[in-house]
């Protein structure tokens, strides 16, 4: 019978409380087996990679040697060559000679003479007395090999010392958090004897066999963007301890995903250029219309939003980011009614209305966060002007001001928007 009928047979038959409960009780043994195979493919695959690496530097290096002694023997031979060949020719022509005066001694008289004529002639321009010097034979190069045996004893002492078996890593992941387009990752050491350099947290869509990337760093915090809604993620962190190269076992990878709508600026408005995810807005040198908005009202009170300036322009006094209830075309900024929003001067306005408090002014790598909570609903006092009020903190470089904003009417969702009156501002919306 197939496991998942007798699975299911089990399951209708002992009730599904017990089986659940037995379920979990399981789990724990696969997570060991699993991962104690796993790591058996990994310490053999890299002891593998280990070897044939070791084995191609040795044949390297034996290979440069024996370049080098090819070059030595080259080096020193060629000269004693040229000398015995110097010699070996000044034999040769005197054998030469000697053999031609021979001949001259035993010819004829008038014959004689001229052989005799022609054999002083050849001797008076052969010195048969310079021979080259010789070297002595402790002067002549006689090659060897130096080798340290100690070598042994230090690849040994290395190699016994390389890798470490850990039955748990030293940091795992603590929260997953979504946002609109994102997922915060937060996550913790649980080895009080780890002394974490640096972390690294990758990320995958479940449905993938590859993780990436996503963050090198010192932090324990980190949103991860560009995550669609309703798919799931899994995240892994690991660690780098103090004064070390090697990276830590990974985490036990978790499981997360946003059902939140990804915040996204209106396409095609004259004056800014988007991303392909729209999410970030980049003010070109077009003529502007206005205030960019989102696209939708999408965001709810009770979360965070959030502004990362990733380029500057030139600032004015004008420039705004921030939320409001509702679009209104025609205006050139968000200090307006129905609108709250913090200059790049860091001035802070409300409905229209700068305050007193302000805020450090916006530089390349600023975070402006903005989150809103109700706290009055339905009808207020008249004096006040408006049917409900929210209190809103708006933080940015490590600054926040808390006012309360009063708005006409309800509503259930905000737009969020900026304007820039000079080109180059680049902003990053979550």
């Amino acid at each position: 019978m197939h496991f998942l009928c007798v699975r299911c047979r089990l399951k209708r038959e002992i009730g599904p409380h017990w089986y659940s409960a037995r379920l979990q009780n399981f789990l724990p043994v696969v997570r060991i087996k699993e991962s104690a195979s796993q790591t058996r493919d990994v310490l053999k695959q890299h002891f593998n990679d280990l070897k044939g690496t070791l084995g191609k530097l040795l044949d390297e290096r034996l290979v440069t040697l024996l370049q080098e002694v090819d070059t030595i023997e080259q080096e020193t031979i060629k000269p004693l060559d040229d000398c015995q060949k110097l010699i070996e020719h000044g034999v040769n022509t005197a054998v030469d000679l000697v053999q031609e005066g021979e001949i001259a001694i035993l010819g004829g008289v008038g014959e004689q003479n001229e052989k005799l004529w022609s054999f002083t002639k050849k001797a008076s321009h052969i010195q048969l007395d310079s021979l080259p010097e010789v070297p002595l034979l402790v002067d002549v190069p006689c090659l060897s090999a130096q080798l340290d045996d100690s070598i042994l004893n230090i690849v040994k002492d290395h190699i016994f010392k390389h890798g470490t078996v850990a039955s748990r890593p030293p940091v795992q992941i603590e929260e997953l958090i979504e946002k609109p387009g994102g997922i915060i990752v937060r996550w913790c050491k649980v080895d009080d004897d780890f002394t974490a350099q640096d972390y690294r947290l990758q990320f995958r869509k479940c449905t993938s066999s590859h993780f990436e990337d996503v963050y090198v760093g010192s932090e324990t915090e980190f949103i991860v963007l560009h995550i669609d809604p309703n798919v799931d993620y899994q995240f892994r962190v690991c660690a780098r301890g103090d004064g070390r190269q090697e990276w830590s076992p990974w985490s036990v990878p978790q499981i997360g995903h946003s059902t939140l709508v990804p915040h996204e600026w209106t396409a095609g408005f004259e004056g800014y250029s988007l991303s392909s995810r729209r999410n970030i807005a980049l003010r070109n040198d077009a003529e502007s219309s206005g205030v960019l908005y989102s696209s939708a009202p999408t965001y709810f009170c009770g979360q965070t939003l959030t502004f990362r300036v990733e380029t500057v322009g030139q600032p004015d006094r004008r420039d705004s980011i921030g939320v409001c209830a509702e679009k209104q075309n025609g205006y050139d900024s968000l200090q307006r009614d129905q609108a709250v929003c913090i200059s790049t001067n860091g001035a802070v306005f409300v409905n229209g209305k700068e305050m007193t408090n302000q805020l450090p002014a916006v530089t390349s790598g600023s975070t402006v966060t903005f989150d809103i909570e109700a706290v009055t609903l339905g009808s207020s006092n008249n004096n006040e002007g408006g049917n409900i009020k929210l209190r809103v903190t708006i933080s940015s470089n490590n600054r926040e001001v808390v006012f309360d904003w009063l708005l006409d009417q309800s509503c259930g969702s905000l737009y969020f928007g900026c304007s820039f009156f000079y080109p180059g501002w680049k902003v990053l919306v979550f």
